[in-house]
């Protein structure tokens, strides 16, 4: 008699069942962003190492020099380690950064961490610490830099456009996509790009404290192993996050267990980052290939 459930039943112990799904998916989000964003906490100890992340292309350089110098201004940081997991980026942004690592040797250690690539900019930033760790396999060096153009004349030819350009001066067009490249643009460029390839190699340098000239034979964009650059001099030692950490400690000078705590963005929830992770691994891919126009490291 009533084994039949009303429609009206029926509906709302379905309607019961989706919102109990619906809270408890919504309240695991909520436990893993929180989780997620209290991971890094540690234990009360007085003295600690800051770890800063460097992850993708770099192109922002502000989020990483302020964790940098909250750091070096936080009296219970003792050592500072920059964990580099990107391919490279921006001139400016790598500069800026290395910068900011430069400023805070004089207050404090820091040693980078080379991830699974730290290529390009992402060593040009790494050579300013005062030590470099990598693992055996980390993809690094690619010491160069790059700038791309496309000409898609022929193309806009095929489906009738004729582009129009006004400009102020010889070289205002520059790079254009719409015309073919002149001599004299292309030995502008040359000579552009030879220049900051004399500022990255002196970077190394000088951060490294290694003859330019030995910096410079190797600086024809190659990648390297982590183990090749450790043969070289580019880096100081083999080994992992922890390796870093440790050693950061002991420049530091703290005594017996190491804490390490991260940088945390507290505006970041679960989703959004990973959200950010997909970009992050996008613009990874993207950069690899060289595939941004302009110059990059």
């Amino acid at each position: 008699m009533f084994s039949r459930r009303h429609p009206y039943l029926h509906f709302m112990l379905f309607f019961s069942s989706i919102v109990s799904v619906s809270i408890i998916v919504i309240s695991l989000i909520v436990v893993m962003g929180i989780k997620y964003s209290t991971q890094d906490d540690i234990s009360d100890a007085e003295e600690k190492v800051g770890v800063v992340e460097v992850k993708g292309y770099i192109a922002d350089p502000q989020e990483t020099i302020q964790d940098i110098r909250r750091y070096r201004e936080d009296k219970s940081i003792k050592a500072i380690v920059l964990r580099i997991d990107s391919p490279g980026g921006g001139v400016g942004p790598s500069q800026e950064i290395s910068r900011e690592i430069q400023r805070t040797l004089q207050a404090k250690k820091v040693i980078a961490s080379l991830g699974v690539v730290a290529a390009s900019g992402g060593y040009y930033i790494a050579s300013a610490a005062s030590g470099i760790v990598a693992n055996p396999g980390t993809i690094t060096g690619s010491i160069g830099v790059i700038m791309g153009f496309t000409d898609i004349q022929g193309l806009l030819q095929k489906i009738g456009i004729t582009p129009v350009v006004v400009k102020s001066g010889e070289y205002k067009d520059i790079g254009s996509p719409v015309r073919t490249m002149t001599d004299s643009e292309r030995t502008l460029l040359q000579t552009f790009s030879d220049q900051v390839h004399r500022q990255f190699i002196t970077a190394i340098a000088e951060g490294r404290h290694i003859e330019y000239e030995k910096v410079a034979s190797v600086a024809d964009g190659r990648i390297l192993t982590g183990e090749n650059a450790h043969e070289l001099g580019l880096v100081d030692r083999l080994g992992n996050l922890e390796d870093a950490i440790a050693w950061a400690g002991e420049m530091g000078g703290i005594t017996g267990k190491v804490s390490a705590v991260y940088a945390k963005d507290k505006k970041h929830t679960f989703i959004k980052r990973l959200a950010e992770s997909s970009l992050h691994e996008i613009m990874n891919q993207l950069s690899a290939y060289h595939l941004f126009a302009g110059y990059v490291l």
